[in-house]
């Protein structure tokens, strides 16, 4: 849950700050200004990765998780004293560098500490804790002041530091620092078992270890193999697509959007509604994936995306023409999102991330987890800083019909080049990927 209110920060900060009785700002910001305060944290989420690689190996992915809440501390401290949109811009960078951080970390520490049966169903918990958080500033950013709302959301990273400080690192990292008896300590708390029961698991975590230790891995080893390029084309495409779904567009602006199409339920009461049903369908993932597997959820994902951003566009086509059709159909908007983000949250987004955790051999996971992280965060920022600008030039119907078109492609992809994970443990998924049986 440590993501949950960066993803919808921005649809209940930009309405007050556009209301000067509200704002803590001295002026209102300008267009141009607001494209930087949604795409400033996709751009710190950028180099986050590069930094939280390393430390993944160096101090673990635990500390490296707990080192994310800083830049989510500082942040929301900033936010609440702020009166210039220079500090909100270095906020945003902040929150996108913790962004980053929890994002490389916390996909090795979930697909290290989960068994081969569940690790599915762990994987995509994280996209439930972020929705839940999402509904959370949904819920409570209309309703209170700019000050108040930034202490909401200092109350997450606070909470998370006093309570996962007390739980374990991965037991592959104990093992990657010969620190054998912290790794059966782990082991024994995350199974509930005794020794002897984690000991064959322990071997097996300790033979994986040690084969892909023994070549300490470069930026240059990820493309050094047929496996390891292929797992970062699965797992950077699936980060690519997730972005270029435009379901940033739809967190950061979603009040915008409801505003502009003049929706027949207040956008706030919209917007709640939007992050409710984000949270149940979220729900349902870890539930289905590890029974139907990756590849037929992220299938079901695109194809449901494509549909849904196809009625928005037409919406929005007929709105931009006048048509009496739009003024009969007002709710189609409200529909169209949720759809979309019902079946964004089932599967395109929890499982390119479960996917990510799953893909790599420990040497390499870092590097690659880093690499793949960017490259998703890279068009996170291409798609929120130039959505207006996209807009201007092709019109609200044009923007959504070409993220339609993206998610169309996203299914191909899965079709074509996404290998099933299901039930297969991490030594048996890198056995696929160099072709062995």
């Amino acid at each position: 849950m440590i993501l949950n209110y960066i993803s919808g920060w921005t649809s209940a900060a930009e309405s007050k700050m556009k209301d000067l009785t509200q704002s803590p700002l001295s002026s209102i910001p300008s267009t141009e200004e607001f494209s930087w305060i949604s795409s400033l944290t996709p751009l710190g989420a950028l180099v986050g990765p590069y930094i939280a690689g390393p430390l993944t190996s160096r101090i673990g992915r635990k500390w490296t998780l707990l080192a994310s809440s800083v830049f989510f501390i500082a942040s929301f401290i900033i936010l609440i004293f702020t009166n210039t949109v220079a500090f909100v811009f270095v906020a945003r960078i902040l929150q996108g560098l913790g962004v980053g951080f929890v994002m490389t970390a916390q996909t090795m520490y979930v697909g290290e500490i989960a068994s081969d049966e569940c690790r599915g169903a762990l994987g995509s918990f994280m996209q439930l804790g972020i929705v839940i958080g999402i509904l959370y500033v949904y819920c409570v950013g209309p309703y209170v002041s700019f000050q108040s709302y930034q202490c909401y959301c200092l109350i997450i990273p606070i909470a998370f530091v006093a309570t996962f400080f007390f739980m374990p690192d991965s037991p592959h990292y104990y093992i990657q620092k010969g620190q054998e008896e912290n790794a059966v300590k782990s082991l024994k708390f995350l199974r509930g078992k005794s020794t002897e029961g984690v000991q064959q698991e322990l071997d097996e975590i300790r033979a994986t270890v040690e084969e892909s230790m023994k070549n300490k891995a470069t930026f240059r080893d990820v493309f050094a193999n047929a496996a390891n390029k292929k797992a970062f084309i699965i797992s950077a495409g699936l980060l690519t697509f997730q972005q270029l779904s435009g379901i940033n567009v739809v967190l950061f602006y979603c009040q915008s959007i409801f505003e502009t199409a003049g929706s027949s339920l207040k956008p706030a009461i919209a917007t709640i509604i939007v992050g409710a049903v984000m949270v149940f369908s979220s729900g349902l993932t870890p539930v289905i994936v590890d029974r139907l597997g990756r590849k037929v959820i992220l299938l079901f994902s695109a194809a449901g995306m494509t549909l849904s951003l196809a009625l928005l566009g037409l919406f929005f086509l007929l709105d931009h023409n006048k048509s009496p059709i739009a003024e009969s159909i007002k709710w189609l908007p409200i529909v169209s999102l949720i759809a979309f983000v019902f079946v964004y949250c089932v599967g395109f987004g929890p499982l390119p991330w479960a996917v990510l955790g799953e893909m790599f051999a420990p040497n390499i996971k870092p590097v690659a987890s880093s690499m793949a992280t960017s490259v998703c965060w890279i068009f996170g920022f291409i798609v929120t800083k130039w959505f207006s600008s996209l807009q201007d030039v092709i019109g609200s119907y044009g923007a959504f019909w070409l993220f339609g078109v993206f998610c169309a492609v996203a299914f191909v992809f899965t079709l074509t080049l996404v290998m099933e994970t299901k039930g297969l443990s991490l030594q048996e998924i890198q056995d696929r990927l160099n072709g062995r049986k």
